[in-house]
């Protein structure tokens, strides 16, 4: 059916409806409306994404957004696309408002319009080119899950509400901040100026509704670096991760004085590990190991195989020399081990009824003018003041510094508070709009390892992208998201938006 019959059908249909009936708990006007979504503006809203991800932004150090002429050049191209759909919008710097609608009454959605780093060379394709053919049924790229396809959902989710001429008593506003990935400081200062929508969803997480997130921290400590040369066995270098918030895909180590012994004995301890592979290679008596695991978002660190702790756990077959690296390797299979939630990390280690256990993950390791530099991923429930675990961390990192003889250099932990939302008002409209689109029934909020700008947010939580019980890929070396669910989230965030807006 061609679109412009299509369009006069439903808008027919529409005035139909009207005033709005509902069933299922979604107002027809709303299944309509979806439904006019799906039918119209499919490839559209897959163009718009491949528009959005040519450009690559990820934060520059030292780079302001508002001075990064990438991040100006995607922009430009959003206020292409929005008023193209005929919106309004306006550009505040590191906040982008799109809005459709006039009123005091505002319903806001929130994405950001940044990226995380990227190694092009483990995609089948460049991760800033839309790849619809690699793997059939999936739309592979950076941004795709996180975050730039959300906001393609939404624009074509408000274009369809503006076709169809519904009317709704509050003004639709779509938020895409320049910097969550790096910088949530701008986005404070914003919110001290401008008034906000009066009820917010974040694009950012996870479905059905996310009503708590853990608190994100970081434990960075410096491995002094010593001079070593000796004719025993010991580690030169150690060196993996990416960036802090992804598991660590990659890690390498480098062995002077080693035999084949050795080697015999890091092989066998190596079939254990399930997901991981290795590289060995000789030079002279040097052995140099490469491991591959998997990438993955670290708050979701069993969606990935940490390829640093694995690495370290291989190497737990001999006693090391605490050189630098050597001391790195060993304080790893001491207080971190393959494990993924800090259990051997003193007495950190804990768990809420509701947002589950802590989570502890080494993800960076990076040679320093003064030595080795080890950042380690926390994302922690409710349940400990962050002085407690300050603290706590604190005294393992004391106890395994007197033991070993070795001063650790550049010691710090950020902890930050864990997010919980209790009385937004939309909850249950947003869980009666995904149990009808999914059939799941009796659907229930959850809570997430990740931290998004719900936070800053009146009445804030987030709805989408991800399906409950998949593999999230945000952050990962392979995000995507499937067609089906590309589509599926049109459709559910074209019905949110009349349910919260009528």
């Amino acid at each position: 059916m061609k679109k412009t019959n299509y369009l006069s059908y439903l808008l027919t249909s529409v005035a139909l409806f009207l005033p709005l009936q509902t069933f299922a708990g979604v107002a027809d006007i709303a299944k309509k409306t979806a439904q006019y979504a799906e039918a119209t503006y499919q490839s559209e809203m897959t163009e718009s994404l491949r528009q959005l991800m040519t450009f690559n932004t990820i934060a520059k150090t030292g780079l302001a957004s508002t001075e990064n002429p990438i991040h100006q050049q995607f922009k430009a191209e959003l206020a292409k696309q929005a008023k193209q759909l005929g919106f309004d919008y306006t550009d505040y710097g590191y906040v982008i408002v799109i809005g459709l609608g006039e009123s005091d009454q505002r319903v806001g959605m929130i994405t950001h319009g940044d990226i995380q780093p990227f190694n092009a060379n483990k995609w089948a394709q460049s991760p800033l080119i839309l790849d619809e053919t690699s793997e059939p049924g999936k739309l592979i790229g950076r941004g795709t899950e996180d975050d730039k396809g959300p906001i393609s959902n939404a624009l074509y989710a408000m274009k369809s509400i503006k076709d169809l001429k519904i009317k709704l008593n509050k003004r639709i506003e779509l938020y895409v901040y320049m910097a969550e990935e790096s910088d949530w400081e701008p986005l404070r200062q914003h919110i001290k100026q401008h008034s906000l929508p009066q009820v917010n969803i974040t694009l950012d997480a996870e479905y059905p509704v996310v009503t708590a997130e853990k608190g994100y921290g970081t434990i960075s400590m410096t491995f002094p670096k010593t001079r070593y040369n000796s004719n025993k066995t010991y580690i030169s270098e150690f060196t993996g991760g990416f960036f802090g918030s992804q598991i660590p895909e990659d890690a390498q180590v480098t062995i002077e004085n080693a035999n084949q012994g050795l080697l015999t004995k890091i092989k066998r301890a190596a079939k254990s590990h399930t997901g991981m592979s290795y590289n060995y290679q000789w030079q002279g008596k040097r052995l140099s190991i490469s491991a591959r695991g998997k990438s993955a978002h670290s708050s979701k660190p069993e969606h990935g195989v940490n390829a640093i702790t694995h690495l370290a756990d291989l190497l737990s077959v001999n006693h090391w020399p605490n050189n630098t690296s050597g001391a790195l390797v060993n304080f790893l299979n001491d207080h971190l081990g393959t494990g993924l939630y800090g259990e051997k990390f003193g007495d950190i280690a804990y768990s809420d009824d509701f947002m589950g256990p802590m989570s502890v993950q080494p993800t960076v390791l990076k040679t320093t003018p003064k030595g080795m530099q080890l950042n380690i991923n926390i994302r922690r429930p409710s349940g400990k003041t962050s002085q407690q675990l300050k603290n706590e961390i604190s005294s393992t990192l004391d106890k395994w510094q007197h033991e070993n003889q070795i001063t650790l250099l550049n010691v710090s932990n950020e902890i930050n508070e864990p997010f919980v939302q209790t009385n937004a008002p939309q909850i249950d409209t947003l869980l009666e709009v995904f149990s009808f689109y999914t059939g799941i029934i009796d659907a229930k909020p959850i809570s997430i390892g990740g931290g998004t700008n719900s936070r800053l947010f009146p009445n804030a939580v987030s709805f989408g992208p991800s399906m409950p019980g998949t593999e999230y890929t945000g952050h990962s070396e392979h995000e995507f998201i499937t067609k089906e669910q590309f589509v599926l989230n049109l459709k559910m965030y074209t019905a949110v938006l009349i349910e919260l807006a009528k």
